[in-house]
């Protein structure tokens, strides 16, 4: 009995680090690097100003319907992405999730114009507590607090490599630039020979 219960703690164990590493990838990578940026400048369209006057015009129902639809849309592009990805059509699945992140960033303003209404549904406000808490209990989890310093570790030693590349070789000051302005120069000045020839 008590080899099962170590067995269903291991497995318990690597569920807990598939769903934290699921949603720092999703948080860290996808959310902050990708689709924010879009959320951002979707949010700020003029054009966004006069919709969001017109779906505060509209039913309550009506915009359950469409936020719904897009939600099962963007869900269902991520579920089809992940098959070709364990199929593995890398570049058709990459495609297909790059394709939905401004549709989820859509889908995001959305929710966030029209939260007093969704919430004004009893089920849906039930649905929606749940899931803040169950990604707060998420985030509480000593797994959570070590897989997100280690993240941000990798991230930190990354930028400092980047940083490290870039003003060596990419500075105006570096031999490496310095070497490719002379080269296009020399391309150039050989071009505009030829041409006086």
């Amino acid at each position: 009995m008590e080899f099962l219960q170590k067995i269903a703690q291991q497995l318990l164990l690597v569920v807990q680090f598939i769903l934290v590493f699921l949603f720092i990838l999703f948080e860290e990578i996808i959310w902050e690097g990708i689709a924010k940026p879009i959320y951002q400048t979707i949010a700020s369209l003029k054009v966004l100003q006069t919709l969001e006057q017109i779906i505060n015009r509209l039913n309550r129902h009506v915009v359950l319907i469409v936020f719904t639809l897009l939600l099962l849309g963007v869900e269902g592009a991520g579920l089809v992405a992940g098959v070709f990805f364990v199929q593995g059509q890398m570049l058709l699945g990459g495609v297909l999730y790059i394709a939905k992140i401004p549709i989820a960033a859509f889908t995001f303003w959305l929710f966030k114009v029209s939260k007093s209404k969704l919430l004004s549904f009893n089920w849906f406000a039930w649905a929606y507590e749940r899931l803040i808490a169950g990604i707060d209990w998420l985030k509480e989890q000593e797994i959570y607090q070590k897989s997100l310093q280690i993240l941000l570790q990798i991230k930190t030693k990354i930028k400092s490599i980047f940083m490290t590349v870039k003003n060596r070789y990419f500075s105006k000051e570096s031999r490496f630039t310095q070497e490719l302005k002379s080269f296009y120069r020399y391309i150039k000045n050989f071009k505009n020979r030829k041409k006086n020839d």
